[in-house]
């Protein structure tokens, strides 16, 4: 188990920092072609791309709502083939990236055709804080007088899952707000592109490194255009960071231990690299779990000793099997 030290869980709120954001969603709705509505009890329902068109800034302001208001994200250029690059940095790396964005609390109601499943993913989650994830971390969120999530949905969520979340939260429903965020819609591009640091800091935590000796971090990857469906802009967004994701590491560790981190760190450390993400889920009959979960991390990382001010490079961008995926 690792509890993050002291420094690494300030005195901060992630709901609290989050409000603000929230708020400015809701403000500039018309300018950001977002759709606001209240459901039957009252919670907050911002449509991103389901009826709404949304767009790219839609999903930047999306993916710092993720982050729990302790993450930047923008555009740049890179000056690659791919002119739309997404750029993410924190200085809370592990509570911007696993206590909020990490897409860890299931959200689920009814059966057979017409279950709504989803995975929700924002500060809200660490006021619910029902995932053994809160526990190694030592941190969580509840009493917050807010919980903001995304779910990355093509369809409404029903008034039932609102009052699941406004129960597990302890809030009243008034007080919920729900981001719907479709795979294949712009804002849902940019917010999951937008996880290049995320994975790499989820995988460090598989891979058993101290998540209290990371100190800061950054990265980025290429925007993909939007897939025809569902299937294609997952493959894609996948793809986007595990054979285009650069990520840079600030460890408070020993030269080995940063070594071995960057050793273990890339996307091509798994046995089920080498073709694009859609390939591999139709290889594997469309089982997410018979997926290595080494996979999921980005194609080149950077580790950097800060005691020492040494850096460890492993793993390599590879443009042919993005532009296989990107122009697929």
């Amino acid at each position: 188990m690792t509890t993050l030290a002291p420094a690494h869980r300030p005195g901060v709120r992630l709901s609290a920092l989050a409000k603000p954001l929230c708020d400015v969603l809701v403000d500039s709705a018309a300018a950001l072609r977002l759709a606001v509505e209240r459901s039957a009890s009252g919670a907050t329902i911002i449509d991103a791309g389901i009826a709404a068109p949304g767009g790219l800034e839609a999903g930047r302001r999306i993916a710092e709502l993720c982050m729990g208001g302790l993450g930047s994200v923008r555009f740049q250029d890179a000056g690659g083939p791919w002119p739309v690059t997404v750029f993410v940095h924190s200085a809370q790396p592990v509570l911007a990236c696993l206590a909020s964005q990490y897409a860890g609390l299931s959200l689920s109601h009814g059966e057979g055709k017409g279950k709504f499943q989803a995975l929700a993913s924002g500060p809200g989650r660490a006021a619910v804080a029902r995932e053994k994830l809160y526990e190694e971390l030592g941190y969580d969120d509840r009493g917050a007088a807010h919980c903001a999530l995304v779910l990355e949905v093509d369809k409404r969520p029903p008034e039932e899952i609102v009052q699941k979340v406004a129960r597990d939260a302890n809030l009243a429903p008034e007080a919920i707000v729900l981001v719907l965020t479709p795979t294949k819609s712009l804002a849902g591009t940019v917010q999951v592109v937008a996880r290049v640091l995320e994975v790499a800091l989820h995988k460090a935590h598989a891979l058993g490194f101290p998540l209290d000796a990371i100190i800061d971090g950054a990265g980025s990857a290429p925007l993909p255009p939007p897939g025809k469906d569902f299937l294609a802009s997952m493959g894609r967004t996948n793809d986007a960071i595990l054979f285009g994701g650069r990520v840079q590491l600030f460890v408070a560790a020993d030269d080995d231990r940063a070594a071995a981190l960057a050793r273990d760190l890339p996307a091509s450390a798994s046995r089920d690299y080498g073709r694009p993400f859609a390939e591999v889920f139709k290889a594997f009959e469309y089982d997410f779990y018979r997926i290595d979960p080494m996979l999921f991390a980005p194609a080149e990382v950077v580790v950097t000793a800060v005691p020492s001010g040494r850096s460890f490079r492993s793993g390599r961008v590879d443009p042919a099997l993005i532009e296989r995926s990107f122009l697929g």
